[in-house]
């Protein structure tokens, strides 16, 4: 049975995929107390609730032991994408100065102290500028690592009823087979009862709305948004748009607040969880807006499931 640590941890989406595909994952690592505790709770795996810039791969060491296969991380991707107007505009600052964007050294870091059989970090697409991509080659060759791959998966092929395009760095060469039905909001919601009535489905309750913004919802068809702010290169991008039931859902972003297609409503964090591809039994902590946070910056499952099985297969291959 391969051996899992997960850095910047989150939820456990990354995780929650190794772990149904026979993996055994020994740590997650994770500065949110919330999140860590949501971790805990769902995979009943330790989680070390730490700012990563303090641990030392002697710690890590201390607690699991010399024997990781595989160690999977994702770390913030603000500095790096688009979606973030203040993020720096010259390429590799957002990787040599910006304090968040350093962590992602602090994951190159422990992977090579510890000297996995396999590493897979994830990002956004923005990852792929030519020089940032460059020195993320010449930083992993530096701990031992001269292969490296760039894996672009998009999750809607693997399962998840939401596009979600994101970069899988790793010394192997990941080529999940993809399955062929793309699954649209409306099957993704499917089944779930009334989050207005009492009922049993953990984090499925409506979240208030202000009657004046009320008013607006009602008035947006499929596609619309009511909200436009500014990414990166003052480029516009909508939030609380009203879904589409016959198409997939847009990306979903830890800010993503989506309008119901048929009621005047955000969805419930158990939909947009669904919209993620998370089982209805991962129960979410924390207030709606931390649990839809965790939602939007996770792995969805349903993508960690077809990276994990092209994982067991590469290395039971190597």
């Amino acid at each position: 049975m391969y051996k899992v640590l997960d850095l910047f941890c989150g939820a456990g989406g990354f995780s929650l995929g190794f772990i149904l595909e026979g993996f055994k994952v020994l740590l997650g690592i994770d500065i949110d107390r919330i999140v860590a505790e949501t971790y805990h709770e769902n995979l009943k795996v330790d989680v070390l609730c730490e700012d990563i810039r303090n641990v030392h791969s002697l710690d890590i060491k201390e607690i699991i032991g010399d024997d990781v296969d595989i160690v999977i991380a994702s770390p913030p991707c603000e500095p790096f994408t688009g979606a973030n107007p203040r993020r720096e505009v010259n390429v590799l600052d957002r990787l040599y100065t910006d304090e968040m964007g350093r962590l992602f050294l602090h994951a190159i870091r422990i992977i090579g102290d510890l000297k996995p059989k396999a590493f897979i970090i994830e990002n956004v697409p923005s990852i792929l500028e030519w020089s940032l991509k460059e020195f993320i080659k010449r930083e992993l060759k530096a701990i031992g690592y001269e292969e490296v791959h760039f894996n672009v998966l998009y999750a809607e092929d693997y399962g998840t009823p939401s596009h979600r395009k994101r970069v899988f760095i790793s010394n192997l060469k990941l080529m999940p087979k993809p399955i062929r039905k793309l699954i649209t909001v409306e099957e993704a919601l499917a089944g779930l009862p009334d989050p207005a009535e009492i009922n049993d489905i953990s984090n499925h309750v409506i979240k208030p709305i202000p009657p004046r913004k009320l008013k607006k919802i009602a008035r947006l068809k499929w596609g619309e948004e009511l909200v436009l702010y500014k990414g990166a290169g003052r480029k516009a991008l909508p939030n609380w748009v009203r879904l589409h039931p016959s198409r997939l859902a847009p990306t979903v972003l830890g800010s993503s607040r989506f309008i119901h297609p048929y009621e005047n409503r955000l969805l419930t964090v158990r939909e947009q969880a669904r919209l993620m591809g998370f089982p209805d039994y991962f129960v979410f902590k924390g207030g709606f807006d931390a649990q839809y946070n965790m939602i939007g910056e996770a792995v969805p499952p349903p993508l960690s499931c077809a990276i994990a099985k092209e994982t067991f297969r590469l290395l039971r291959s190597a």
